[in-house]
């Protein structure tokens, strides 16, 4: 491969609105977690993967001896199985936004590359993490793309992108000594233009209480177009999330795209605070933010708030007026802490 960047070479990174070939699912096969609600959480992640392909290929990493169980599975759930594409990938957990490849586009010819960056469990906090550091590598080789190594430790769920040159991320990840020590913010920068073909990085600090990640953008802000975001906001002033919140709402209220013009800023509520007894955090980080942009539809978590859930539903069709907003029931995935964004990661169309 040429010793020229992504961005050298002339890859950019794609909205997550583009058009897809497909979306990558890790299977959840690790037993420890999930351990009190495992049937739960297996019967609504099937229905996830189901209503994915609905809409587009979905194709789940998982070992070959588990591969006829989680297509029993699927099938239960009603999912449209000729669209299920099933990889022998050995992986260590299930959130494959953060593990799978980062594919990118470019700019002219459409061509794909994939990027891996370096894992490891979100600084270090869930061992092992050997086998997932290896998947981006190994699913881009099954895909037929070139791979570019980033040097840096970093996440799918840290980086979010219009498209048009501007990315988002949190300093709480992308600076945090558990993942890259001694690496300052300009030379973070750098390295993401160069290895994600972006032109502008928006810093956030930090994320939601109890998030395992440090702070990923993916259940903060999203874009909906190339020059507006949803990002989450908290009206009560007790919670422990509201400073974080509307120190980003200001934050981003400033913000100005490649272009030169400010966003376009659109405040999304937080669903009620849950706080499942026994669990290693006070609060789950659960979030509206964390959904999923495919062919068509806006697959969007919901967590048994039936006002809250129904406000954001109704939030996101204004967002995609021209798309399906499909709600997720993510009540009994989002104890581990994340929801349909961080179990996922898409594949652009060449």
């Amino acid at each position: 491969m040429s010793s020229l960047t992504p961005q050298e070479q002339g890859f950019v990174f794609p909205a997550e609105w583009e058009r897809q070939e497909s979306v990558l699912l890790s299977c959840p096969l690790n037993p420890h977690t999930w351990p009190d609600n495992r049937a739960a959480m297996e019967k609504a992640y099937a229905a996830f993967a189901a209503a994915i392909s609905r809409y587009e290929n979905v194709r789940l990493l998982c070992i070959a001896s588990a591969q006829a169980r989680w297509l029993d599975r699927l099938a239960d759930a009603g999912a449209v199985m000729e669209r299920v594409i099933m990889h022998d990938v050995a992986t260590d957990d299930a959130w494959c936004r953060d593990h799978g490849p980062i594919v990118l586009k470019h700019g002219q010819t459409s061509q794909r590359a994939a990027v891996s960056f370096h894992y490891n469990a979100w600084g270090g906090k869930f061992p092992p993490w050997e086998q997932d550091d290896l998947v981006a590598g190994r699913m881009a080789i099954v895909l037929g793309l070139p791979c570019f190594q980033a040097p840096l430790i970093g996440e799918g769920g840290a980086f979010e992108t219009n498209g048009a040159g501007m990315l988002l991320t949190t300093e709480s990840v992308m600076l945090n000594p558990n993942r890259n020590p001694g690496r300052d913010k300009a030379e973070v920068e750098q390295i993401l233009c160069q290895y994600l073909g972006v032109e502008q990085i928006g810093w956030l600090p930090s994320g939601l209480c109890g998030d395992d990640t440090d702070g990923h953008i993916d259940t903060l802000t999203r874009f909906f177009r190339k020059d507006a975001v949803l990002t989450l906001v908290d009206e009560d002033p007790l919670s422990p999330n509201y400073a974080v919140l509307q120190r980003n709402l200001a934050l981003l209220q400033k913000m100005r795209g490649v272009d030169g013009r400010r966003l376009d800023v659109v405040p999304l509520p937080c669903p009620q605070p849950i706080r499942p007894v026994g669990w290693r955090e006070e609060i789950l980080p659960a979030s509206y933010a964390n959904f999923l942009i495919i062919n068509g539809a806006v697959l969007v978590p919901t967590y048994r708030q039936d006002s809250n859930d129904n406000q954001v539903l109704a939030i996101l069709g204004q967002a995609f007026p021209e798309r399906d907003i499909v709600p997720i029931d993510c009540f009994d995935i989002v104890l581990e802490g994340g929801a349909l964004h961080c179990l996922s990661q898409q594949v652009p169309e060449e």
